[in-house]
C-alpha cells in the first residue's frame, strides 16, 4: 500500500510517515524542507504544496495533509489553499481509501491567532465537505484536531519552563502530547478504520474538557 504524506521532514508529518514504513506501508513525503527519512521505501520531494505536487507515477491508497504553518501572513494561503489544492491533485488515485487533514484544536475554541484559527476551522469545513463527496466511492475522509504537541514549531513554549508548565496546567492530563500519538490515531483512521467518515477528532489531553465548575 502507498501513502502520500505532506509536511513530512518535521513533527506530526514526519511522525506519520515513520510510522506508516514501519506498518510496511511506500511512502512519498512532501515539504520545503530537506527529507529526514533514510528508508528504502521513501520518497522525499521538496516542493510547497501549494505548487503542483502530482506524481504521475505515485497514485497512493492514503493521503495525508499534514503540512501547515503558524505564520499570519502566510496562513490561509498555505494551510487552506494550498492544502486544497494538495488533496485534489491526487483525489483521481484510483485505489484511493482514505484522506486525512491534521486540523488544530484551535478550529474549535478559536484560542489562537485569527488567521491561523480561521484556516484550521475552514480546513474541516472543507475535510467534511470533502467526505461526502468520496463517500460513493468508499473513501473515508477525517481530520485530527492536535491541542498542545511537543514539536519543533513549539520549540519557545517548550524551552520556557514557566510557558510549559502554564500550558501543561491548562489540560486536564497535565501534559501534552508526543507527534508519535497521532501518528498512531493517523495510522487507525487511514489504514484500519472503514466506517469513521466526516468527523474531526479531537486529541488534546482533555484541554478543551477542563473547566472550573462553581456552584
Amino acid at each position: 500500500m502507498r501513502a502520500v504524506v505532506s509536511g513530512s521532514a518535521s513533527g506530526i508529518g514526519c511522525a506519520i510517515a515513520r510510522r506508516f514504513l514501519r506498518e510496511g506501508l511506500e511512502v512519498c513525503g512532501f515539504d520545503t524542507q530537506e527529507g529526514v527519512i533514510d528508508h528504502p521505501r521513501y520518497r522525499h520531494v521538496r516542493r510547497d504544496i501549494r505548487q503542483d505536487c502530482r506524481q504521475a507515477d505515485y497514485a497512493p491508497e492514503i493521503l495525508v495533509n499534514a503540512a501547515g504553518t503558524i505564520e499570519e501572513c502566510e496562513a490561509i494561503d498555505v494551510n487552506l489553499r494550498g492544502t486544497i489544492a494538495f488533496t485534489e491533485g491526487f483525489l483521481d488515485s484510483p485505489g484511493l481509501r482514505s484522506v486525512l487533514f491534521i486540523a488544530s484544536a484551535s478550529a474549535r475554541n478559536g484560542a489562537e491567532f485569527p488567521f491561523y484559527v480561521a484556516s484550521k476551522a475552514g480546513l474541516v469545513g472543507y475535510m467534511k465537505n470533502l467526505a461526502l463527496k468520496l463517500a460513493e466511492r468508499g473513501i473515508t475522509c477525517n481530520s485530527i484536531s492536535p491541542g498542545g504537541v511537543i514539536t519543533p514549531m513549539n520549540r519557545h513554549i517548550l524551552e520556557d519552563e514557566r510557558l510549559y508548565a502554564a500550558v501543561k496546567a491548562e489540560t486536564l492530563l497535565g501534559k501534552w502530547c508526543r507527534p508519535e500519538e497521532i501518528a498512531d490515531l493517523a495510522w487507525y483512521l487511514t489504514a484500519v478504520n472503514r466506517s469513521i467518515t466526516g468527523e474531526d477528532i479531537l486529541i488534546d489531553n482533555g484541554e478543551m474538557l477542563k473547566s472550573h465548575f462553581i456552584w
